[in-house]
């Protein structure tokens, strides 16, 4: 399947996700192909599902209903899952990208680590790694979002089971 492609020439989709039931499937399907190495920029104004869709990518990853509070407050929240470490980071509260190095943060995910990055434009793009971005923006009705997803290199041939 032949996808758009964006200014930075990297591969894109466009999802609209009807219900919440949606969105956890697009965390579930996000959750299958997740690898190490990954961060995931979860964009989007404040309470449009960005913290739902990394609670709801984590539990699928976990194969559980584990809690997964929001890191707004800690900033991160490792899981250390079979094979993958998923680190839930929230920079919603970083006022200065130098911050990062403070939190450990200055370097890319290593290979059995997956970053799931909460309003990373704090960040300055300061991350690196295989990147996808992910943006949510609430739809024509008020449960409904869209998913604007942008994968780099890396992404191009996971972006099909993501998109189905």
């Amino acid at each position: 399947m032949d996808w758009p492609v964006s200014e930075h020439g990297h591969e894109r989709l466009t999802i609209e996700l009807p219900d919440l039931a949606a969105t956890q499937a697009l965390a579930a399907r996000l959750a299958v192909v997740l690898q190490g190495g990954d961060v995931v920029a979860l964009r989007g104004d404040l309470g449009v599902g960005k913290s739902e869709l990394a609670r709801a990518l984590i539990r699928a990853r976990a194969g559980s209903a584990l809690e997964v509070p929001s890191p707004t407050f800690t900033i991160i929240q490792d899981y250390p899952l079979e094979g993958l470490t998923i680190r839930h980071i929230d920079l919603y509260r970083i006022a200065d990208p130098d911050e990062l190095f403070e939190l450990g943060l200055e370097e890319a995910p290593g290979r059995h680590e997956a970053w799931l990055v909460e309003w990373p434009e704090r960040a300055a793009g300061r991350f690196s790694g295989t990147c996808l971005s992910l943006a949510l923006e609430e739809g024509a009705r008020p449960d409904v979002r869209v998913a604007h997803i942008e994968g780099d290199q890396a992404w191009i041939s996971r972006l099909p089971a993501i998109a189905s």
